[in-house]
């Protein structure tokens, strides 16, 4: 199974370069075509994000918009999954940064929480817990 970089996915959420775009749809068909997956390391995911927000602007719902979009891509497998959809969920209900929403939902698969943090802002998220002075 093969597994996708950040600027494929990215580029076919953006569609900014349509011969690059159309290249991601052909491959997305080929996929389908041999009922195989497209796998997406957590790692594409983060990155993805920072890209969305930093570099193309998108805001919080864009952003949620365009990872509900992958999830439902039928072509596509995500590493740890439930770590991604629980990182989601406290991305959409959290004023905490993805990365950090990713890091505990990580940590809630593996079942090794709480996270332990220096951050207040994160440790108001559930399984996220303050380092004691």
């Amino acid at each position: 199974m093969p597994a996708l970089d950040t600027n494929v996915l990215v580029r076919w959420l953006v569609d900014d370069d349509p011969r690059q775009s159309a290249r991601v749809h052909k491959l997305l068909l080929s996929v389908q075509t041999d009922q195989d997956l497209l796998f997406i390391p957590a790692t594409v995911m983060l990155e993805v994000e920072w890209v969305l927000r930093s570099r193309y602007q998108f805001d919080k719902p864009a952003i949620l918009q365009a990872f509900n979009a992958l999830l439902e891509t039928q072509e596509l497998e995500f590493q740890d999954e439930a770590a991604l959809e629980w990182a989601l969920h406290l991305y959409r209900h959290s004023t905490s940064e993805f990365a950090d929403c990713l890091h505990v939902g990580q940590c809630r698969s593996a079942e090794r929480i709480p996270l332990m943090t220096f951050d207040a802002k994160a440790a108001r998220m559930p399984d996220v817990q303050l380092v004691d002075a």
